[in-house]
């Protein structure tokens, strides 16, 4: 409808606009008339009434056109109105037979459920009942086996928890040895036979670095010449390079001593070359330690790239090929860290093929597990933490992440390799002459280790032997049985494990004797 109303409307609005355009059309045809000739103004009426009249048909025709089409509008909104409050209805009566429906088996249910009350109301007072006169018959019971067998009920229990704690504790300590047994049978089998393989395959040399390098020198007179007038040689190259050099009594001979072997190597290079050169003063060492510092960058960023091709690992982030070739000057328990990084790459992947997993991930893991050891000397954190966060800033995978977080073990490995690399680290630490120790830091382990055997209890002595590798424990046969003998060599590993750092592993023996002595008389 008020559609309908809006068209009359425009079509009223159209005739008086018609009608306004007729008689203004009107009035400047007689006015322009009336000036021209009086004997025109007769033709100019008739001409204007008859554009009135046709304008008045053209706006009668367009009311009843409009007025058709605002009835047939009309007409076509009621139909549909009433079609669609048809279907409303259809659908209400659906919607209210569906909820008698329901209705009625609510109260069905309702009925059924009102029933099993009041059986279970009924069960129930039965139950109390029962309960009562079992409770009574228990408590009878009790009494006449107290009386039976001289004990309280508390010390019967006693006896029984403690006849039941040692036969736990024998078959727990016989399934354990049992499954130690069967356990190590199979891994060492399985293990000797990749971890032999894998070594077999890998072989790298390891040069142990100290904190100080020596540059040979053509003669003492250029001692002199080091130190120049009043030490000012010798001055601007510490301080340029962060090296203290020692010019002593050494032949030929000058040592440059420092903790940061980037620095020392700086150091060496630039005197290196400054000895070649013969002119040395402040501004040329100035000039050679820019040369040697830019020399050694190319060298770090070689010594990285070469690494990577060596293992066969690409797509490294150019950040971490520049840190993995910083670790050529850096160096744990005396074993080049980037020989050792190679190594375990190796080491992995050869793992890896032996056991059917991805060999290109697990070089990629080994060869960055330690990559922290490249700034820990100018960040603070342990190289785990440092690692991890590189790994992350340089957008390595999960994988990869996880096992530089896990070689130590200070994480749970969420993955297979993981602990590929975890074995590879410790074979490529532990065997023989991959690392060496301080006696003060080897005495120091092997005391620790006897302090923890000897802290349990029922330990009578202990010895470490075989440099730290094994702890022998002797403990009072009285005191430790055979079943407690494979629970305290458990729980001795286990501290050892968590208190002490060292590479690779460490044997637990314990020994209990037994003797029968008899004198015969």
């Amino acid at each position: 409808m008020p559609d309908t109303k809006f068209v009359i409307a425009a079509i009223v609005i159209v005739i008086v606009l018609l009608i306004i355009e007729a008689l203004v059309v009107k009035k400047l045809a007689v006015s322009y008339h009336v000036k021209v000739s009086e004997a025109k103004i007769g033709s100019a009426e008739d001409r204007a009434r008859e554009i009135i009249d046709d304008a008045l048909k053209a706006a009668e025709t367009k009311k009843r056109e409009a007025l058709l089409e605002a009835k047939e509008e009309t007409l076509k909104r009621k139909n549909e109105l009433e079609r669609d409050a048809k279907e409303q209805k259809a659908e209400l009566q659906k919607f209210e037979k569906r909820i008698l429906t329901k209705e009625e088996s609510l109260d069905r249910k309702m009925e059924s459920v009102e029933k099993k009350e009041a059986k279970l109301a009924s069960k129930e007072g039965e139950l109390d009942k029962l309960m009562k006169e079992t409770e009574d018959i228990k408590e009878s019971h009790l009494r006449e086996l107290e009386k039976i067998s001289g004990m309280t009920s508390e010390q019967a229990k006693d006896v029984l928890l403690k006849s039941v704690e040692d036969d736990v504790k024998h078959e727990t300590a016989v399934m354990i040895k049992e499954m130690d047994r069967n356990i190590k049978e199979e891994a060492t089998k399985r293990a000797r036979d990749y971890v032999v393989g894998a070594i077999q395959k890998c072989a790298a040399d390891h040069v142990a670095e100290t904190t100080i390098s020596v540059v040979q020198l053509p003669s003492d007179e250029m001692k002199g010449r080091i130190i120049g007038r009043e030490g000012r040689n010798i001055r601007a190259l510490e301080t340029l390079t962060g090296v203290e050099l020692i010019i002593d009594d050494t032949p030929e001979a000058v040592v440059l001593s420092g903790f940061d072997p980037i620095r020392r190597e700086v150091a060496r290079i630039a005197l290196e070359k400054l000895i070649v050169d013969g002119r040395i003063h402040p501004a040329r060492i100035e000039e050679m330690v820019e040369k040697a510092q830019k020399e050694v960058e190319n060298l770090i960023r070689e010594e990285g790239e070469a690494a990577t091709l060596e293992v066969g690992v690409h797509g490294i982030h150019p950040e971490l090929i520049k840190l993995l070739g910083r670790m050529k000057f850096r160096t744990s328990f005396g074993q080049n860290a980037l020989k050792h990084s190679i190594e375990v790459s190796h080491l992995s992947g050869l793992l890896a093929g032996e056991v059917g997993v991805d060999v290109r991930l697990a070089k990629r893991a080994g060869l960055l597990h330690d990559i922290g050891k490249a700034v820990d000397h100018d960040m603070e954190g342990s190289h785990i933490q440092l690692g991890v966060e590189l790994c992350k800033k340089y957008k390595e995978s999960p994988i990869i992440i996880n096992a530089v977080e896990a070689h130590h073990g200070d994480v749970e490995p969420e993955s297979f390799i993981a602990c590929l690399v975890q074995a590879a680290d410790a074979i490529s630490a532990a065997r023989p002459g991959a690392r060496r120790e301080t006696l003060e830091t080897y005495t120091t382990r092997l005391k620790q280790l006897e302090d923890i055997a000897n802290s349990f209890k029922g330990v009578e002595k202990s010895f470490a032997i075989q440099a730290g590798r094994e702890i022998r424990v002797m403990v009072v046969p009285e005191q430790i049985s055979d079943d407690d003998m494979v629970l305290l060599a458990r729980d001795m590993a286990k501290q050892i494990e968590d208190e002490l750092q060292y590479p690779g592993q460490i044997k637990v023996n314990i020994i209990r004797e037994s003797r029968a002595i008899d004198y015969a008389k």
